[in-house]
């Protein structure tokens, strides 16, 4: 019973540092960070993110993820809206943060302090990211495959449970079941249809008569 409680209350842990989770915003909306960028900087928030890139700057390291938001404890909500993209960077005279370990496709929680927005481009469109400092960072474990989105695939974003939404555009993504490990998987079967047998033919013929 003991060993059970104590795998129930680690199971519940927060991802980060409780003082951080309660410190933290989890509520963001990056069109007001957009717009108002000066009311918002130096607050704390509470950031799920599937990266898109990582790579390092003469500041410090820098990913770039897009949003997903989190629950109370930094675990990825099955559903919901996401705000779009985002740059997180990690000063210079901190660890670094290794593009082989953060990779595309690799989820992370973080807790950021809101700096400004940056300018840039996702492929040829203009795009205004929020930009975070680190302050903490938890890497998710590797996640064993992902199902190929069965209604429709950007090649901006990820397949999950998210909407992504701005004003002049609107996506919705959804994730197809993947089985659970040692499920067999039926393959079809390669080999032609047993001959009909003689009897049952003559039978049939039979029942026409």
């Amino acid at each position: 019973m003991l060993l059970v409680l104590c795998l129930a209350l680690s199971s519940c842990a927060p991802v980060l540092s409780r003082t951080t989770m309660r410190e933290g915003e989890r509520e963001v909306s990056f069109e007001e960070l957009r717009e108002n960028s000066g009311s918002y900087a130096g607050k704390l928030y509470i950031l799920g993110g599937i990266i898109v890139k990582t790579k390092f700057t003469e500041a410090g390291s820098q990913i770039e993820a897009v949003h997903v938001s989190v629950d109370g404890e930094g675990y990825f909500r099955e559903r919901g809206r996401s705000e779009g993209r985002f740059l997180a960077f990690l000063p210079r005279d901190k660890k670094a943060l290794d593009p082989v370990v953060f990779r595309r496709g690799r989820r992370v929680t973080l807790a950021g302090v809101f700096t400004a927005t940056s300018k840039g481009r996702i492929d040829e469109m203009e795009y205004t990211y929020p930009v975070f400092e680190i302050k903490q960072i938890y890497l998710w474990p590797k996640e064993r495959s992902y199902a190929a989105p069965p209604y429709y695939y950007d090649p901006w974003f990820y397949p999950w449970p998210y909407y992504y939404w701005e004003p002049w555009w609107s996506f919705y993504y959804y994730s197809a079941p993947v089985p659970s490990p040692g499920t067999p998987r039926r393959l079809p079967s390669t080999q032609p249809p047993p001959p009909p047998h003689p009897r049952k033919e003559r039978e049939k013929g039979h029942d026409r008569k």
